[in-house]
């Protein structure tokens, strides 16, 4: 049978209508024909994970989602949100690239709701079911580390510490960081920063701090990092050294592939789950509530006050790290 070019021209349209709505509007009445905007930058794993997870709640809720990986400059992701209103979107999820810039933020948005994700501004810049965060609480990560070393350790009165931080700055380091000293304290420990430096997220620079530390010939007993890349360069550093790592905790965050496994071969210690998974479904079901103009509170792990959506943390060691894998 022969098929006209009109008509073949007008099928082809009528088919490209259709994929169209099959990836973009599944009919749900959730999104409301609304569409969302998210920012963020410097796609490293964890990023990659959270992004992808607000990708795929987006596609089941039936709305529409645009994603923008920008510079690594707050006046880029400024300079985008600027446009948002304009361009008829009726909620933002934004990854800060710097959280002292939340409140610029805030007015670049033009009234528009914004869910923070991963690095969490200052509560004073946030507000009730307008501009929340969605994620897990950094200090119960530093919390959880340090409620098991006490335990492997044997409830000593006194510790060698080493901290390995993260970015400076960045939410997770001081919430990790912090809650790392406060719990020594807080459980009657004579806790000694032998050594803490930041070491910005990275095996390799984690490493070789590790190693400029331990030419320094001091003692430690345990090594706490603020998540799992740096913690597998502290490993590193303590096997080529010659010290296994088996005889000194090395405890990491976000429970990645690479760190469960070390887990699993007797290197690392600890590490804590991190679930991106779900920090992304809560941010975009933040943000299909805020854009209907409805109340966040009903979500699970969502606050009284409309201002978090938490998803725990969960203690990983090789007890259960076969389930984390």
């Amino acid at each position: 049978m022969k098929i006209g070019i009109k008509k073949l021209l007008s099928l082809l349209i009528v088919a490209a209508c259709v994929l169209t709505c099959i990836s973009g509007c599944s009919g749900s009445t959730t999104s409301g024909g609304k569409k969302y905007l998210f920012c963020t930058y410097n796609l490293d794993d964890f990023r990659t994970a959270i992004m992808e997870s607000i990708k795929a709640a987006a596609q089941s809720e039936g709305a529409t989602l645009e994603v923008y990986v920008g510079e690594e400059t707050a006046s880029d992701q400024v300079n985008r949100i600027k446009k948002a209103k304009s361009e008829g979107f009726s909620a933002l999820i934004v990854n800060p690239i710097d959280v002292s810039t939340a409140l610029q933020l805030e007015v670049a948005a033009e009234g528009l709701p914004i869910v923070f994700v991963n690095n969490k501004p200052d509560d004073s810049v946030l507000k009730s079911n307008k501009y929340i965060y969605a994620g897990s609480n950094e200090t119960e990560a530093g919390e959880l580390q340090v409620e098991w070393a006490i335990k492997k350790l044997g409830n000593q009165s006194s510790l060698n510490v080493v901290v390995l931080k993260g970015e400076q700055g960045y939410s997770a380091t001081i919430g990790r960081t912090k809650a790392i000293k406060y719990s020594m304290k807080d459980a009657g420990i004579n806790a000694n920063y032998v050594f803490a430096d930041y070491a910005n997220w990275s095996e390799e620079v984690a490493k070789e701090k590790m190693k400029t530390f331990l030419l320094t010939g001091q003692k430690f007993d345990v090594v706490f990092c603020n998540n799992d890349s740096m913690a597998l360069g502290a490993v590193k550093a303590l096997k080529e050294a010659g010290i296994d790592p088996a005889d000194v905790p090395v405890c990491g965050v976000d429970a990645t592939k690479d760190g469960c496994a070390s887990i699993a071969n007797g290197e690392m210690s600890f590490t804590v789950f991190q679930n991106a998974k779900g920090q992304g479904e809560a941010a975009m079901k933040a943000a299909l509530k805020l854009a209907a103009g409805e109340s966040i509170t009903s979500l699970d792990g969502a606050t009284k006050n409309g201002l978090y959506v938490w998803v725990p943390f969960e203690p990983v060691d090789a007890s259960n790290v076969n389930s984390y894998k």
